[in-house]
């Protein structure tokens, strides 16, 4: 690996209102390492603590409303204990100097009811993700047929994104990002795979991006400008999730998301699931005007091409900085990576989270 000391990558800057000391993003990477309750705990405290050299760090995936699990163990920030366990998190990671964002999200369709007291999920449409299966208690099963959202239920989701945010604020992040990736709710909404609704929540663009119109305005309220970021996924099929014209998709996402005051756009470039790539990332810095994070396979010296390049204002990291608790550095100083233990990454307590070696211990444990 080349020394990259004096790339774009590790240059200061800012994404909307959040200043970052580097360009080098973690992605929000979901570790089901919390307590019973979604709580998270001192465990991830630590986790986080240990990554805080990242410019920004984005927290993973967590729940905003209560019976809405789609991994087990994953967090929550629907009430006020899981909100003071956040508050310790966030104090670690600042008392190394970081910053973080709380990912907010919904899973609709991709909650399963073994996890939920067998409540029924909710979707844009009755259509149950296939040819996957959900991972329960009970072990895999298939996915549901959900309920399509009524109005009401659309309003009590505004509000769940609108408290949540509230909480989040309250605990100390520095901003939070909107999950409307990978085909959890707000993506399930915006995508014509899976949206089939014939009522102002569906068919043409505008309608299908009402729903993340109403949560912006709800979320933007309680943070002001510049401290609300979005994730989006226009090409990644995971969830069983696909879009007839994913370039018109984005760009019109992108003219949207110009009217908001917002941190940035948050773009997955790829499909996890290994399809036929399309050029999202391009149309998206054409047309959308404020700060772009890209994120999905990339290696330092692309990274540090395209932030070079004006393609993204930062890139995201995430299975790199799962393993290398230290990854700025060791890309800084170009030396080598630790491997991921795929065998931990859903497991429970330290071994695969946090006990990963950095370069101060490696170099201790040869002395």
């Amino acid at each position: 690996m080349s020394n990259l000391q004096h790339s774009p990558l590790f240059e200061a800057g800012s994404l909307g209102e959040i200043a970052i000391k580097n360009r080098i993003i973690m992605a929000p990477l979901t570790r089901t390492r919390c307590d019973a309750g979604h709580m998270p705990n001192a465990l991830m405290a630590e986790y986080y603590a240990q990554r805080a050299s990242a410019g920004l760090i984005i927290a993973e995936a967590t729940m905003v409303t209560p019976q809405t699990s789609a991994f087990i163990h994953e967090p929550g920030i629907y009430n006020h204990a899981q909100q003071l366990a956040w508050q310790d998190v966030t104090e670690a990671v600042h008392a190394q100097n970081g910053k973080i964002v709380l990912q907010l999200w919904h899973g609709g369709r991709a909650c399963h009811p073994a996890l939920n007291q067998g409540l029924t999920p909710v979707s844009a449409s009755a259509k149950a993700i296939e040819n996957a299966l959900a991972i329960t208690p009970e072990g895999k099963q298939p996915f549901s047929k959900p309920r399509a959202m009524q109005q009401e239920d659309i309003d009590a989701v505004v509000e769940d994104f609108r408290a949540a945010s509230q909480r989040a604020k309250a605990a100390g992040f520095d901003g939070i990002e909107l999950h409307a990736a990978n085909g959890y709710l707000i993506d399930q909404f915006l995508r014509d795979s899976c949206n089939q609704r014939d009522d102002a929540f569906g068919g043409s663009l505008a309608n299908r991006c009402r729903l993340l119109r109403l949560i912006l305005d709800a979320v933007i309220d309680i943070w002001g400008p510049g401290r609300v970021g979005i994730r989006l996924s226009p090409i990644n099929q995971y969830n069983d999730m696909r879009d007839s014209d994913a370039e018109a998709l984005i760009i019109y996402l992108a003219d949207m998301l110009n009217q908001y005051p917002l941190a940035y756009v948050h773009i997955m470039r790829g499909d996890s699931m290994g399809a036929a790539l399309i050029d999202v990332l391009s149309p998206a810095r054409q047309h959308y005007h404020g700060a772009i994070i890209s994120n999905m396979a990339y290696q330092a010296a692309e990274a540090a091409q395209h932030i070079q390049s004006k393609k993204a204002d930062a890139i995201a990291f995430g299975t790199l900085f799962i393993a290398n608790p230290d990854l700025v550095k060791r890309l800084q100083y170009g030396e080598s990576l630790n491997d991921v233990d795929y065998s931990k990454l859903y497991s429970k307590g330290a071994a695969g989270y946090t006990d990963y070696p950095t370069l101060t211990t490696q170099q201790a444990a040869k002395t």
